[in-house]
């Protein structure tokens, strides 16, 4: 298993849309809360137009653009944060948006913090969703997520198969085609949406 964080470590440093991949099948561990990762997307910096760092760095994308390990954590449509892991080394920008995760431990408290889910199949699924589910907002931008304590990641199993698809919710010609969207193939009830296989 340490092997495993070992090689998610090495891939944020290096490559984007490896870590991305190799973000899958790891716990997203806080307080007694852990949650198995089934979805992620990758973003670039400056040659990906769907980026927030496409345009440079500004105070609000600043964990993007490293160390590697690194929360960004964002607010988006003026009503859910978003949880993302800063890759590549300090200086180039780089991030893993985690979509959805399949809950571990904490159903209890996850349901809480959700009201309006009715299933566990609905409590993370979609990015809003789990921030809201693990209570993440805007105080853990820049928390290490590599860390062994507060909002971190703990190893686990790799998927036997991963599907590669476009990302969500991108406008044409900025990025939407760019099969960048990894899932859990053997989870595809826990995604945040159905994935068009590439």
């Amino acid at each position: 298993m340490e092997s495993r964080r070992q090689d998610l470590v090495h891939a944020l440093g290096e490559d984007v849309v490896l870590a991305a991949r190799g973000l899958l099948g790891m716990f997203l561990v806080r307080n007694g809360l852990c949650a198995r990762i089934v979805e992620a997307e990758a973003y670039r910096g400056a040659d990906d137009p769907a980026s927030h760092a496409f345009r440079g760095p500004t105070p609000r994308n600043a964990p993007m653009f490293g160390p590697p390990g690194r929360a960004y954590v964002y607010f988006n449509y003026g009503c859910h944060w978003m949880l993302n892991l800063s890759a590549l080394p300090a200086g180039s920008p780089a991030a893993i948006l985690i979509r959805a995760a399949q809950p571990v431990e904490g159903l209890e408290v996850f349901f809480r913090n959700r009201p309006k889910a009715k299933t566990e199949r609905d409590l993370l699924s979609g990015p809003g969703k789990l921030c809201a589910a693990f209570g993440i907002e805007a105080s853990l931008n820049g928390a290490d997520l590599l860390s062994t304590e507060g909002l971190h990641l703990e190893s686990g199993d790799s998927p036997a198969q991963i599907v590669a698809g476009p990302r969500v919710g991108l406008a044409e010609g900025r990025g939407h085609l760019t099969p960048w969207r990894f899932v859990d193939a053997d989870s595809l009830s826990w995604v945040s949406r159905p994935i068009q296989r590439v």
